[in-house]
């Protein structure tokens, strides 16, 4: 019985040792990775595609780094990331080295990220990561936007794409759209998303110096005008690409600073 009992005892505790570690490693851990820093702006930033603020040079510049899908050499292109705030808005600053620039969707909740496309995934908790909320763009500043809810019921995601927010974006771009036939420079994409799309959600954890939300930005790269060639970027490692890129449990933190 002794004996049994310690069986059992150690079986038990292996399981809670696997059950800890599979909680654990769905956790956001703060910190894990490199915390991107978001610079407060007192500038009148005027959406236009064109970084002629100051501030967008004193603000954080990452690239994204981690590839997916990669093909061909041209399929590994560099992207580089800036965000500013204020007590208004979330600005982002996209600029996309691109040699085929590709696009074809032009409506709402379509299917933008099948197209040269910039994403932007915030957590407005960090420690929520059951939901977040999405902005897809495209060339064409098609728009796909949502509130994701990971693991909603019976351990399916649901994509609740009735979100239809408000926000300024443009976009330039240097080439020929949809002609593979020379060789193009490349596309920037700014956006200034307004603090109430957020709604009750972005005042639990408010935009202020010193808080943190988490979030993802991803590019998709298509490179094929007329195939189905694309490759994805992000600024975090997302390890598992068959996953696809919602794995809330992978996305970074960002600061707010002054």
């Amino acid at each position: 019985m002794e004996r049994s009992g310690l069986i059992l005892f150690s079986i038990l505790l292996i399981g809670l040792s696997f059950c800890g570690f599979a909680q654990t490693d769905k956790k956001l851990s703060l910190g894990e990775q490199p915390i991107f820093k978001a610079s407060k702006t007192n500038s009148d930033i005027v959406v236009d595609g064109k970084m002629n603020e100051n501030d967008w040079q004193n603000t954080e510049a990452r690239t994204l780094d981690y590839f997916y899908r990669v093909e061909k050499p041209d399929d590994q292109q560099q992207t580089t990331f800036r965000m500013l705030w204020d007590e208004k808005n979330l600005y982002l600053f996209y600029e996309m080295q691109d040699k085929f620039l590709t696009v074809r969707e032009t409506k709402r909740d379509g299917e933008p990220y099948l197209d040269d496309c910039a994403e932007i995934f915030f957590i407005t908790a960090p420690d929520s990561l059951d939901t977040h909320f999405g902005y897809e763009l495209n060339l064409n500043k098609a728009s796909n936007d949502f509130i994701y809810f990971n693991d909603y019921y019976k351990g399916k995601d649901v994509v609740y794409k009735s979100f239809n927010p408000e926000f300024e974006v443009e976009v330039t771009f240097e080439g020929t759209i949809n002609d593979n036939s020379d060789i193009d420079i490349g596309w920037t994409m700014e956006m200034a998303i307004p603090l109430s799309n957020f709604g009750e959600l972005g005042q639990v954890v408010p935009v202020r110096t010193g808080n943190r939300w988490a979030f993802l930005t991803i590019r998709q790269d298509r490179n094929d005008a007329e195939g189905n060639r694309r490759s994805t970027s992000t600024i975090f490692p997302i390890y598992d690409i068959s996953k696809n890129v919602h794995q809330a449990n992978r996305f970074g933190l960002m600061e707010f600073v002054d």
